[in-house]
C-alpha cells in the first residue's frame, strides 16, 4: 500500500508541473554553462515559472481519500442509470483537489457540516452492492464537527447526494464516522 500511495503522489498533477519545470530548467542551465543560447533562452524562461507553478500547486494539494474497492468490482451496478447521482460522487471525490481543506467542501458547508478551523476530512471511499443496488461508504475523520451535528443531518445527507438514496450514519473509534450511501430500496429495514 506505501508503494501505491509514493506513486500516487509522484504522479500527481502537481508533480508532474514541479518535475517538467524542473526539467527544463536544468536543461536551460547546462545549455548556458555549455555556451549554447538556443537551448538555454526558451528553456529557463519557461522553466522557472513552470517550476513555480507546480511548486505553488504542491503546496495546496489534496489528494484523493484512499479508494477500498478496485475500480473493475462494481462496474456493471456503477453504470446503471439510478446509480448516476453516486458515480458522480465516487468521481467527484476521487479527483485531485487544489486550494481546498477538504473533500466536499462545498457541500459539507451547505450541509451545516463544515468547521473552517479543523474540517471533516475524507479518508476513504468504499463501493458496495446492497440488496442490489449500488451504494458507497465514506470514511471521515469529524474534525471539530461534533457527531450529534451529523445525526440531526442524516435525513438531509441522502436527499443532498441524490434522491432516492437514504444515509446510514455509523460512529467510529476516535473522531471518525462512516456515512453510508445506499439507494431507498435497498435501505436496511427498520426493525
Amino acid at each position: 500500500m506505501l508503494e501505491d500511495d509514493l506513486m500516487q503522489a509522484l504522479l500527481s498533477p502537481g508533480s508532474l508541473v514541479t518535475l517538467a519545470g524542473a526539467l527544463l530548467s536544468v536543461i536551460g542551465w547546462v545549455g548556458y554553462a555549455s555556451g549554447n543560447p538556443n537551448l538555454s533562452l526558451p528553456t529557463i524562461f519557461y522553466g522557472i515559472p513552470i517550476l513555480l507553478g507546480g511548486l505553488a500547486l504542491k503546496s495546496s494539494e489534496l489528494p484523493p481519500p484512499e479508494r477500498l474497492t478496485p475500480p473493475d468490482r462494481f462496474r456493471d451496478l456503477r453504470e446503471r442509470p439510478e446509480s448516476e447521482p453516486l458515480r458522480k460522487l465516487l468521481a467527484d471525490v476521487l479527483r485531485w483537489r487544489y486550494g481546498q481543506k477538504a473533500h466536499l467542501e462545498s457541500s459539507l458547508e451547505v450541509l451545516k457540516l463544515w468547521d473552517e478551523d479543523n474540517p471533516p476530512q475524507l479518508v476513504s471511499v468504499e463501493e458496495l452492492e446492497q440488496h442490489g443496488g449500488y451504494g458507497l461508504r465514506l470514511r471521515f475523520r469529524r474534525g471539530a464537527v461534533p457527531w450529534e451535528r451529523w445525526l440531526e443531518r442524516r435525513d438531509r445527507l441522502g436527499r443532498f447526494f441524490g434522491d432516492g438514496l437514504v444515509a446510514e450514519l455509523e460512529p467510529l473509534d476516535g473522531d471518525g464516522l462512516q456515512l453510508t450511501l445506499s439507494p431507498l430500496a435497498a435501505a436496511a429495514p427498520a426493525g
